[in-house]
């Protein structure tokens, strides 16, 4: 399986036949040109999709591909849309919109609409609406080349409106938002096809935004977008809202053109190069790199887990079952910059935790995780497959709230979380140790392992797919408000195996259950 872009680049890309629209709020002189008018809802762009969906499909044009394949990296971040060309920046309560130019890695053009009191006008591209060094190969475009994706500014009365961004929709059905902590980092995607499938992953594209101005007391930004791939189309509706962080109500109608082989809902895309644990870490000099560190899952029956990340030798898929799942995400947990040294802020990336508008019914959050030597690519993906398998003619609803934040949303209430997981050689100091005997250490960390009285040891409950368990113990951390479980693995052949922990007092779980698949050296 491959990715269309890397992180990198995403990261930093982050009446008539025409009409003029006015900016308001923006210089006097600025105008964008706007198609005509033209009535929408979205049960017109849902009513869109599936038509489409009874056709061929058609890709999203490309124009001059030799042309946009010379914006380089560099090229395409000289490119800046001029601000004062954005709509909506007229003060309090709006967000004025910027947009993205194509370039190497995005190619293909995405219509952009502004949208208001029911009526929806396409902007026409023009080359004069971005800045552009003289000697840019962009200026050799058609006129008619379109847009690559777009994003919002934060609110026109700040100071920095021009400078700082918030949500960006940029490539393929790619968007990411800031978080709490003014960072970009993970990414969702619209709608995931295939991903390490046997047929080859598919990339469905945004290919239309209809983009309204904030709305009502919470200045609610609306969004709606037409999706489009080879087996699939769907009609879009995000209501964003911008405060401690983003929160997105994400609304999905999809139409299946063909069969799919998994069909992969509320897809979150992160990197994890590696952490405290694995072999990786002895290939840079930084202690630890990853934009995400663990999957959390809130199980329909109420039970929370965590499942470290890891950057495995080979593909893996993760299945884990349920029925109406309360939540998941992909998550950031570990803030301390001592534990990165570096300047790109891994400590303030946001995490991401979706949550389910509705029931779901039966299913299972996937979990796959690509090998990687570098940090330049996604290479986790985690998303929610439907157990019934996605047919041709069929049509799904979905609706599900998206949280970009520095914490979980709903912490569990009296349970402590999983602060670190550590893996070493196996036995006990100065005594010889035995091959095939491997030792883990998972530390938590959380209110119900405070003030526990002296002498008094919660217990480790682990439980191995295979293998036995020995010299098992619990114990604080001095100089710290943690705790930690540690144990050894015996275990022979190279299999992967499957291990389960938390810690309990008197019958009373005390932290989240941890999850981990070890694969012994040589897996």
């Amino acid at each position: 399986m491959t990715f269309s872009v890397t992180r990198r680049t995403l990261l930093a890309g982050t009446a008539g036949s025409a009409a003029l629209f006015l900016v308001r709020g923006a210089e006097a002189a600025e105008r964008l040109e706007l198609g005509p008018p033209e009535p929408f809802t979205f049960e017109r762009l849902v009513e869109q999709a599936r038509a489409l969906a009874g056709g061929p499909y058609t890709p999203p044009p490309s124009p001059a591909p030799e042309v946009t394949e010379a914006i380089d990296y560099a090229a395409h971040g000289a490119i800046r849309f001029r601000t004062g060309l954005a709509p909506f920046a007229d003060g309090e309560g709006h967000y004025p919109v910027t947009f993205f130019h194509l370039g190497r890695f995005f190619k293909k053009t995405v219509r952009m609409h502004l949208v208001e009191d029911g009526q929806a006008r396409e902007v026409i591209y023009n080359p004069r609406y971005f800045d552009m060094p003289a000697d840019s190969p962009a200026h050799e475009l058609p006129r008619d080349s379109g847009f690559a994706g777009f994003r919002f500014q934060e609110a026109g009365q700040r100071d920095d409106w021009r400078t700082q961004d918030w949500l960006a929709f940029l490539g393929a059905s790619y968007f990411r938002a800031i978080g709490a902590l003014g960072q970009y980092g993970l990414s969702a995607r619209g709608v995931a096809v295939n991903v390490a499938g046997e047929k080859g992953e598919e990339f469905p594209d945004f290919t239309a935004f209809y983009i309204g101005p904030a709305d009502g007391p919470e200045a609610v930004q609306p969004v709606w977008a037409l999706l489009e791939g080879p087996s699939l189309t769907g009609a879009f509706h995000f209501a964003c809202r911008r405060g401690y962080g983003v929160v997105m109500d994400v609304e999905a109608r999809l139409f299946m053109r063909r069969d799919i082989e998994r069909l992969g809902i509320a897809p979150l895309t992160s990197m994890f190069w590696y952490g405290e644990h694995g072999r990786e870490r002895l290939n840079d000099w930084r202690p630890e790199v990853h934009d995400s560190d663990g999957l959390a899952l809130w199980t329909g029956n109420g039970e929370r887990l965590w499942r470290p990340l890891e950057n495995p030798p080979t593909l893996s898929v993760s299945s884990f079952l349920d029925t109406d799942p309360k939540g998941f995400g992909l998550m950031q947990r570990d803030r301390n910059f001592d534990h990165y040294l570096d300047g790109v802020n891994y400590e303030r990336r946001p995490s991401l935790w979706v949550e389910p508008l509705g029931q779901w019914g039966k299913g299972a959050v996937q979990l796959v995780e690509l090998p990687t030597d570098d940090e330049i690519h996604d290479n986790i993906v985690a998303f929610w497959v439907p157990a019934a398998p996605a047919r041709a003619g069929q049509e799904l609803r979905f609706g599900y709230r998206l949280h970009w934040l520095d914490e979980h949303p709903y912490p569990p209430a009296g349970l402590a979380l999983t602060a670190a997981t550590r893996l070493g050689r196996g036995g006990e100091p100065g005594n010889p140790r035995p091959p095939g005997l491997h030792k883990f250490v998972v530390e938590f960390e959380g209110r119900p392992l405070k003030g526990i009285p002296w002498g008094i040891m919660p217990r480790p409950v682990i439980t191995a797919s295979r293998g036995e368990v020995s010299y098992v113990f619990a114990e604080p951390i001095p100089n710290t408000t943690r705790w930690r479980a540690q144990w050894d693995l015996s275990v022979e052949g190279s299999a992967p195996v499957e291990l389960r922990l938390y810690l309990e007092l008197g019958g009373r779980p005390l932290t989240e259950t941890w999850l981990y698949q070890f694969r012994p050296p040589g897996g």
